[in-house]
């Protein structure tokens, strides 16, 4: 029996779609920087913008290379730096506009950035670190070898030394001769996410010398940064992603993390506070404490505030998904 004549449909079928589905907008606010005029710089994944730290209404947007914002941080000169996914640029904040940028960096995608105590800028990237003169803009030094290789957070010592967490520890530099310290590797959680220097004046408040606080992805500790020993892991923080630490002028430790924002009491590590209500997300990213009287938070879907005295919580709608969509309809 012959095969039989294949037929057709009348009309052509509809083509398969070529594209996949565009993602989703990322609204998280990932770096936040006080100057001395009363703003805040809000770096986020839509750009970098400059708001009133006391009203949080807006004062300005910075057209950057790269609207993805890693870190702020602000110079002795009073200049803004900013490092995006595609380099590091300086803002003069008066005319808000860039005055430099295209340095030669291990990576353009900037992680951390931190000013030590002669003035010079520390730059981590996801391949290393450099050292800055802001005066220049010349690289001094280049770290293609670090150790854990990506700079994720940066902190001073309370000797002026440099602190780098990395993906698998931490990593001391003296920033006089730029040469490596020490290297603390087998922390809990391997990769550090966060680190903060507890005040100076905690002598004053019975501990014999300022420690530092380190955050991974499962654990929050306390390193004394002579011996490198772990002075103490608070439990309620066992088995927390730690994405964000920072002393505010009272002491308090603020503790971001994936899944909510607390405040801890860092001579008994004991919790005596979480911030659940009115956020736009339990993630965080960045904090700014004393900041226009309040403590200010960057989270995975925009910007929030919280008052020091009262706890009580705000949102600021111009960073939110909601208003984008909002403006995107008019």
């Amino acid at each position: 029996m012959a095969n039989p004549i294949p037929t057709y449909p009348a009309t052509t079928p509809p083509a398969l779609p070529t594209t996949s589905p565009q993602p989703l907008e990322d609204y998280r606010v990932s770096a936040l920087q006080a100057d001395p005029q009363g703003n805040l710089w809000v770096g986020s994944w839509q750009g970098l913008a400059q708001i009133d730290a006391k009203t949080g209404q807006l004062r300005g947007q910075i057209p950057l290379s790269s609207r993805t914002v890693g870190a702020i941080v602000l110079d002795r000169a009073g200049s803004i730096w900013v490092g995006t996914y595609d380099g590091l640029s300086r803002i003069n904040p008066r005319t808000q506009t860039v005055t430099a940028q295209n340095f030669r960096l291990p990576s353009n995608r900037v992680l951390s950035l931190l000013v030590d105590r002669r003035g010079f800028l520390w730059v981590g990237s996801d391949s290393g670190l450099s050292l800055v003169d802001p005066r220049s803009g010349a690289v001094k030094t280049t770290f293609k070898d670090l150790p854990g290789v990506s700079a994720n957070a940066l902190t001073l010592d309370f000797q002026g030394n440099l602190w780098v967490a990395t993906l698998e520890g931490l990593v001391q530099i003296d920033t006089a001769s730029s040469l490596q310290m020490q290297q603390l590797g087998n922390l809990p959680g391997t990769v550090v996410q966060a680190i903060a220097t507890s005040p100076t004046h905690s002598s004053w408040l019975g501990i014999p010398k300022p420690t530092l606080w380190v955050g991974t992805t499962n654990s929050l500790l306390q390193i004394d940064p002579d011996t490198g020993q772990v002075l103490q892991t608070p439990a309620a923080l066992q088995g927390r992603s730690i994405t964000t630490l920072r002393f505010d002028k009272a002491g308090s430790l603020w503790v971001g993390t994936a899944e909510g924002l607390l405040r801890l009491n860092p001579f008994t590590g004991e919790v005596i506070g979480e911030i659940a209500a009115n956020l736009p997300s339990r993630r965080i990213y960045a904090l700014a404490p004393d900041t226009g009287g309040k403590l200010w938070v960057g989270t995975s879907e925009g910007l929030a505030w919280v008052s020091q005295t009262t706890f009580k919580t705000g949102v600021v709608p111009r960073f939110s998904r909601e208003q984008a969509a909002g403006s995107s309809k008019e």
